[in-house]
C-alpha cells in the first residue's frame, strides 16, 4: 500500500528532534505541516557533544552560517580524537580526518613507512594529525585541504535549531503524552495529551531519546543488541571551568580501568565524562576515576546516563520512524551519534521529496541501510578494543579475547594477512579511518605487496622526510585554534 504524508509529527525535541524539524520544514517548503511535540518534563541529555565532518554537510544544507552556529552554540573545531593508553599505558595515537598519501598503487605512502621500520608516528604525514599536536587551526583551502568538525553544546544546538525550524514555518506543542491511538491496520492515528488535546498526523518521527516512546513502546519494535561486544552500560559527565587559554582542536578518548574518559572542550567550559561497564567497575569507582581526570573545576555534580548499546530491529515500522536514541546507540567513542541521527534525517528526505507516494520497499530499504550503518560503525568501535595489549583489568582481558562479528573478523584478516583496507556498503569510516587505528594500535599486515619493493628504499626515506618537513613548516606558521575561533567569532 503506498502512503503520502502530509501531517508530520516529530515526538521529542532536544537534538535529534529539532534537527529533523529544521530539516523537514526547509526541505518540504511546505509541501506538508511539521508539529514538534515535547514535554517539559523530560529532560534532555545534555552534555558537551563531539562530532563528526558530515555535520558541516547538515548545516550548509539548511542555511546555517558557521559563524553563528559556533557563536550560539559556544562551539570549537574538531580535528580529530586523540586515544591515550589504548595500546598499552602511555601510548597514544591520533585519529583525524586527514589523508596519508595515497592508500593504492605502489606509492602507498603507510606501506613505505612500515617497510622502511620507522618509528615514528605515521600521523606525522597528515597535516590535521600534526595541526592537532600542535594546537593549530586554520580553515580549509585550496592549498590545504582537509575535513574538520565541531565540539558544541547540545542543549544550545537545539534551542538554535528550535527558533530556526519555527521561524521557517514549524509547529511546537509542549505537553505530555498520555496515550497513543492506533488505526485498525496498526499506523499510529493520534496522539493523547495529558491536558486533552489530541495530535493527529501522517507520519510519526519518534525523537523520543532513549524512553522510545512509540517505537520501542506502543509498537514494541524488538532491540538488537549488541553488549556482548560492547560492554558499556553507563557514563558519569560532569562539565568544568575552562583551564587556561588554549583551547585544544580535538576530543580526548583516555582508557581506564572499566572504559574510558572523554575531554571535550568548548568555548567556556570543557565537557568530560566516564563511559564505563558495569559487568567490570562498581559505578561509585567509576565517578571517582571520572573526578581523577577532570582537569577544571566542576561546574555541576557528575550525571549518571544508563544505557544499552544496539538498535531497534527496525527504524520504520507503519508510520513511526525512530530518529536518534530512540533508535538505538553506539557508544560515542568516534562521535557518531549526530551522525546517525544526521543520516536517517538525509535518508528520509530523499524519500519524502521523491515527488510519489511511498511503499512498503521504501520502508524496507530504509531499515536495511540504517541497520548496515549500525552494524559498520559497530565493527569500527570494536577494532578500538580488540587490538589492545592491555590485560590490567577484566573489561580489557575480555575484550582482548572476545569473539568479533564475522563482518569484522573478515576484514581484520584481510588486513592482516595482505594489508587489503576492504570496504563494505554503508560505511560510516573510509579506509584512511581503518588506517588511522590500525597504525596507531600497532597493527600491521604479516606481508608486504612485493610491488611496494619497487621503489627504492632510499627514494621512499627521502620522500616521507620531505613530506614531514613540509608539514611541519606548514602548521608552524597557522595561529592557535583559540585566536583562530576569536576570529571566526568577531572578537
Amino acid at each position: 500500500m503506498s502512503q503520502k504524508y502530509e501531517r508530520i509529527v516529530v515526538v521529542g525535541g532536544g537534538s535529534a528532534g529539532w534537527m529533523t524539524a529544521a530539516a523537514l520544514v526547509t526541505g518540504l517548503k511546505g509541501r506538508a505541516t511539521v508539529e514538534v511535540v515535547e514535554s517539559e518534563e523530560i529532560g534532555i541529555i545534555g552534555v558537551g557533544e563531539a562530532t563528526f565532518p558530515s555535520i558541516r554537510n547538515y548545516n550548509q544544507l539548511i542555511g546555517i552560517d558557521e559563524a553563528e552556529f559556533l557563536r550560539a552554540t559556544t562551539g570549537s573545531y574538531k580535528l580529530g580524537i586523540h586515544f591515550c593508553d589504548w595500546l598499552e599505558v602511555g601510548r597514544d595515537y591520533f585519529h583525524t580526518f586527514g589523508h596519508f598519501g595515497n592508500l593504492y598503487g605502489s606509492q602507498t605512502l603507510w606501506a613505505q613507512h612500515r617497510r622502511l621500520g620507522l618509528t615514528e608516528p605515521l600521523g606525522l604525514q597528515c597535516v590535521p594529525t600534526v595541526m592537532a599536536m600542535k594546537g593549530r587551526f586554520v580553515l580549509p583551502s585550496e592549498q590545504q585541504e582537509f575535513k574538520y568538525a565541531y565540539h558544541f553544546d547540545a542543549v544550545q544546538y537545539a534551542a538554535f535549531l528550535r527558533k530556526l525550524a519555527l521561524q521557517r514555518g514549524a509547529r511546537h506543542t509542549l505537553g505530555r503524552i498520555v496515550d497513543v491511538s492506533r488505526h485498525a491496520d496498526g499506523n499510529v492515528a493520534a496522539l493523547q495529551l495529558d491536558d486533552g488535546r489530541r495530535i493527529e498526523g501522517d507520519l510519526f518521527v519518534d525523537c523520543s531519546g532513549f524512553r522510545s516512546l512509540l517505537l520501542g513502546g506502543t509498537l514494541a519494535e524488538p532491540f538488537v543488541d549488541f553488549s556482548h561486544w560492547l560492554p558499556v552500560d553507563g557514563a558519569w559527565a560532569c562539565p568544568t571551568e575552562r583551564a587556561g587559554e588554549e583551547l585544544t582542536p580535538y576530543t580526548r578518548a583516555t582508557a581506564l580501568e572499566g572504559g574510558w574518559a572523554w575531554r571535550i572542550p568548548l568555548q567556556n567550559r570543557t565537557g568530560h565524562g566516564h563511559v564505563f561497564s558495569s559487568r567490570f567497575i562498581d559505578v561509585d569507582r567509576a565517578r571517582d576515576q571520572l573526578l581523577a581526570q577532570l582537569d577544571g573545576k566542576p561546574v555541576a555534580e557528575p550525571r549518571l546516563l544508563r544505557f544499552k548499546t544496539g538498535h531497534r530491529r527496525r527504524f520504520w515500522v507503519d508510520n513511526v520512524i525512530a530518529i536518534g536514541l530512540s533508535s538505538g546507540f553506539l557508544e560515542p567513542l568516534e562521535s557518531t551519534s549526530i551522525y546517525l541521527v544526521q543520516d536517517a534525517i538525509a535518508r528520509l528526505m530523499v524519500l519524502l521529496t521523491a515527488g510519489r507516494p511511498l511503499h512498503e520497499n521504501d520502508r524496507a530499504l530504509f531499515n536495511e541501510g540504517a541497520v548496515r550503518r549500525f552494524s559498520r560503525i559497530r565493527d569500527f568501535i570494536i577494532l578500538h578494543y580488540c587490538l589492545t595489549r592491555r590485560r590490567d583489568s577484566e573489561l580489557w582481558r575480555h575484550v582482548s579475547s572476545m569473539a568479533l562479528p564475522e563482518t569484522l573478523n573478515f576484514r581484520m584478516e584481510l588486513w592482516r594477512r595482505y594489508g587489503v583496507l576492504h570496504e563494505y556498503d554503508e560505511e560510516g569510516f573510509d579506509a584512511t579511518s581503518w588506517l588511522a587505528v590500525h597504525a596507531g594500535m600497532d597493527h600491521w599486515p604479516e606481508r608486504e605487496d612485493p610491488v611496494f619493493a619497487e621503489v627504492p628504499p632510499e627514494l621512499a626515506a627521502s620522500a616521507l622526510r620531505d613530506r614531514r618537513a613540509a608539514i611541519a613548516a606548514s602548521v608552524e606558521r597557522m595561529p592557535p585554534h583559540h585566536r583562530l575561533l576569536q576570529q571566526v567569532l568577531g572578537r
